[in-house]
């Protein structure tokens, strides 16, 4: 079987931060409620996560844009790995652990340390994918406040 050749790049276009909002909010209201916090990063992700020194990668696969995440920074070296997500009509092909692998690459590349998210049990799929590239579980004293009520999962992952 041929590999899909997976493209991630750093978000450049209104396109591609309009399809960041579109995959995220397909999950979070099909699951859970969107959130004030949530829409505070969706609806600015420039302004509220590029222009505070973090990024927004894009995944794109045969031109469609087909995933997404993001490296939120919260300060000395800690970036918060958030609003993941992978096209309902594209998952189980990888390219979930492909775009979270090149967000730890690209947490380097910004200066990172470390990373940390808040997850869901109702999302036992995301969470296996974390452990399973390296992220461990944590009380959410050990990374601070988590401004979503969905979220039950604490990890972080040292990056070396």
């Amino acid at each position: 079987m041929l590999e899909t050749v997976l493209a991630i790049t750093s978000m450049q276009t209104p396109e591609e931060a309009r399809a960041f909002r579109t995959l995220n909010e397909e999950w979070i209201a099909r699951i859970f409620t969107i959130e004030e916090a949530d829409r505070i990063i969706l609806n600015d992700p420039v302004r509220n996560i590029v222009d505070r020194g973090g990024d927004v990668l894009i995944a794109r696969a045969g031109g469609s844009i087909v995933g997404c995440v993001a490296l939120v920074p919260t300060g000395a070296g800690v970036f918060e790995l958030s609003k993941m997500s992978v096209a309902p009509e594209c998952r189980g092909r990888g390219y979930g652990r492909r775009i979270i692998l090149a967000a730890m690459s690209r947490a380097r590349e910004l200066g990172a340390g470390s990373l940390f998210l808040g997850s869901s049990t109702k999302l036992p799929n995301a969470v296996y994918l974390y452990e399973s590239v390296g992220f461990k579980h944590v009380s959410v004293e050990q990374i601070g406040p988590m401004p979503y009520a969905r979220a039950d999962v604490f990890m972080e992952l040292e990056l070396k």
